[in-house]
């Protein structure tokens, strides 16, 4: 293993808080690997950069020769994590949870090292708890200290409704820690109180306290917000190669060190030298963007990918070509009463757009190019003609087909 303060500059890379880390260094100097744990609930099938940011804290402590523990909440995702939460989570079905989690671990080995990686599920231990065991748990914790936590406080002061079982959440999280016997449980910024908690409860039950180790919220593409499918500011795992390009090419400049660190494989040293040339002003954000872009997209769809995507983009948006992969469409082009296709209905057909509304609105705002050439406003019905094999249709910068 690497030298401790060697070890202390990989892992403090990118992190927002470490509590205490004394102890975490302490733990390093023993020279054995550590059980770094993360727990994440799938409350959706679909992750993207944003939640990708602990699970590549994460890959790093592997890089480093320790051990990590992916826990996978199918027993507290059925309560809701209320951290950051202004109202309560809606509840999921069992059903819903193992079918989210199935996604999830896929996702995730994209960037773990399956070999490497422990993965566990804590409804195999907090489902079969007893009233007994769950009355001890509780009462190691007291309902003043958890209206601390700012989310409850929040909803406490501005009589915001909190149902009693939210309370439950960190209890179980940090009975998650007592289990697997966490030296170091990783989280988002907003997670510090759960975490937290693990420590409190591991100390009460005569265990060395696990470190807490928060990880900031990523900026979506924004600029602005935490990236959130929401705010439709985030970049998925699963984007095909040249959206998730696309995506990233269209981040602020000022996003551009903050993704080299948390969402990228470079090195400290090369993530160092972005960072120094921000500061001097000598960077240039377009050139970076671009290798982040390659970097990530290699990340997630295998090397060469990237440069795959980089040359798609260039064609797209560089030299306004069109693409050579385009999906091909074989569609009904029989023509209405008026000798007139319906274009509107077809751009539907094609999966361009959701529906013959939204074809209008994106015809009329000039972003429907026919082989190139954008379509006048209110082109809704079009000349057959104009549609033979071949034909390619384009909506927006980055949907395509071709027509067979």
């Amino acid at each position: 293993m690497l030298p401790v303060e060697e070890q202390l500059k990989v892992i403090t890379s990118g992190t927002m808080q470490i509590v205490p880390l004394d102890e975490l260094k302490r733990k390093l100097e023993k020279g054995t690997p550590l059980n770094i744990k993360l727990g994440v609930d799938p409350t959706s099938p679909d992750l993207h950069l944003g939640h990708a940011v602990p699970l590549r804290k994460m890959r790093q402590f592997q890089d480093l020769g320790h051990n990590v523990t992916l826990i996978i909440g199918n027993g507290t995702a059925l309560i809701g994590d209320p951290s950051g939460r202004d109202s309560t989570r809606p509840p999921l079905t069992e059903e819903q949870v193992e079918a989210n989690a199935q996604t999830y671990v896929e996702q995730a080995m994209k960037v773990l090292d399956p070999e490497r990686t422990r993965i566990v599920h804590n409804g195999d231990w907090l489902k079969p708890l007893d009233l007994a065991q769950m009355l001890k748990l509780m009462s190691q914790f007291n309902v003043a200290r958890i209206l601390e936590r700012e989310d409850f406080h929040n909803r406490y002061t501005n009589g915001l409704p909190i149902s009693l079982h939210e309370f439950i959440y960190p209890v179980l999280q940090a009975y998650d820690s007592v289990v697997v016997k966490a030296d170091v449980e990783m989280g988002g910024n907003d997670q510090i109180f759960n975490l937290l908690a693990g420590r409190d409860l591991m100390r009460a039950m005569g265990m060395e306290p696990q470190v807490a180790l928060t990880m900031p919220l990523l900026v979506g593409t924004d600029g602005t917000k935490k990236m959130s499918k929401s705010y439709k500011n985030y970049v998925g795992l699963t984007d095909e190669p040249a959206d998730m390009f696309g995506k990233l090419m269209s981040i602020t400049d000022e996003l551009v060190p903050m993704y080299y660190r948390l969402c990228s494989t470079f090195p400290i040293e090369k993530i160092e030298e972005v960072d120094a040339s921000f500061k001097d002003g000598t960077a240039d954000p377009y050139k970076l963007k671009r290798a982040l872009a390659r970097n990530i997209v290699d990340l997630y769809h295998g090397a060469g990918e990237g440069e795959k995507a980089e040359r798609a983009f260039d064609d797209l948006f560089k030299k306004h070509e069109i693409p050579d992969d385009v999906p091909e469409f074989a569609c009904d082009l029989t023509p209405n009463d008026e000798g007139k296709v319906f274009l509107a209905k077809l751009l539907v057909e094609a999966g361009l757009v959701k529906s013959t509304s939204d074809a209008r609105r994106m015809i009329d705002q000039g972003s429907v190019k026919v082989n190139g050439e954008k379509l006048a406003p209110k082109s809704y019905n079009v000349d057959p003609a104009l549609l033979v094999p071949g034909t390619v249709l384009q909506v927006g910068k980055r949907r395509f087909v071709k027509l067979v």
